[in-house]
């Protein structure tokens, strides 16, 4: 039995959710409306104020649905009343980033600053300049974007620098003086 499948999700107040036909989830909420084409092959139940996501059998595709989209269906109700937010931390020597209107610049030591463009549906926020907060309503949006963001100079083993996420762990590598 799915551990996560079988969990109902509950719905906060001021969301709504409509589940047309063919499993195409609508939630709105107050923070927007996500749109979500769900496989048909399970069942979605709305009772009063939770969501219940059944399987109709016990095969592999369906069990390994089942908590896919029981996962989906709660990012979504999450996204819409609370938002998903990722911060990320610059750490290098003359690493620094800035928000220029709808553009994010930093400077990560190449010859030229690395301008990014906020997409649809995403904001960025830079609360000082070793900083940086993407926040948005859809949890995989969201995701991908800091991984962009960090895709520029990922954290390095031996002094550290880089861009990473604040709950991440970099696991230091001693140097080559190191071995004696």
């Amino acid at each position: 039995m799915s551990r996560i499948g079988v969990k109902p999700i509950t719905v906060p107040a001021g969301v709504e959710v409509e589940i047309a036909e063919g499993n195409l989830v609508t939630v709105k909420g107050p923070k927007g409306t996500l749109v979500k084409q769900l496989s048909d092959e399970l069942t979605i139940n709305k009772e009063e104020n939770t969501i219940v996501v059944t399987r109709p059998t016990d095969n592999k595709k369906h069990r390994s649905l089942h908590g896919l989209t029981r996962t989906l269906l709660n990012n979504m109700v999450v996204g819409v009343s609370e938002g998903f937010e990722k911060k990320m931390e610059l750490k290098g020597v003359g690493y620094r980033a800035q928000k220029n209107g709808k553009m994010l610049v930093m400077n990560l030591g190449f010859s030229h600053p690395v301008e990014m463009e906020d997409p649809e549906g995403i904001t960025v926020e830079v609360p000082n300049q070793l900083e940086i907060v993407v926040k948005g309503m859809d949890k995989q949006l969201v995701g991908n974007y800091a991984a962009k963001i960090r895709a520029w100079r990922k954290p390095e083993p031996y002094k550290g620098k880089g861009i990473r996420y604040v709950d991440e762990v970099i696991i230091r590598k001693e140097g080559k003086t190191g071995k004696k």
